[in-house]
């Protein structure tokens, strides 16, 4: 079957536009692959988790019999350390859980020092 001498000529210019469509829609139109999404979500979910349960743990730590010199350790503890600090209390443990998770006792370690 023979085509006509302007299909080259088309073709080549679909694909080239076909190319510049994905390169365009990727980098500068923000279009996503479903890993990326996916990876956006997941941080998402944990970072809304995280500010809902800090609250909780806070709570836990002010309404601890020794409050007064727990915030003193805590606030004598590096600040990179404080979340294994509020982990090892058990403060704001979530019932069927093991221990808090690394961002929310990030978060729940700067509203008690804030505070």
């Amino acid at each position: 079957m023979k085509f006509p001498p302007q299909t080259e000529a088309a073709s080549w210019g679909a694909i080239g536009g076909a190319v510049l469509l994905a390169v365009i829609g990727f980098n500068v139109a923000d279009w996503q692959t479903a890993g990326k999404s996916e990876a956006l979500g997941t941080k998402r979910v944990t970072a809304a988790v995280a500010a809902a349960l800090a609250p909780v743990c806070a709570d836990a730590f002010r309404r601890d019999a020794n409050y007064a010199a727990n915030l003193v350790e805590l606030q004598k503890t590096d600040e990179w350390s404080r979340p294994a600090y509020l982990e090892k209390g058990g403060w704001g443990r979530m019932p069927d859980t093991a221990k808090l998770d690394n961002d929310t006792s990030r978060s729940c370690a700067a509203l008690l020092v804030k505070a």
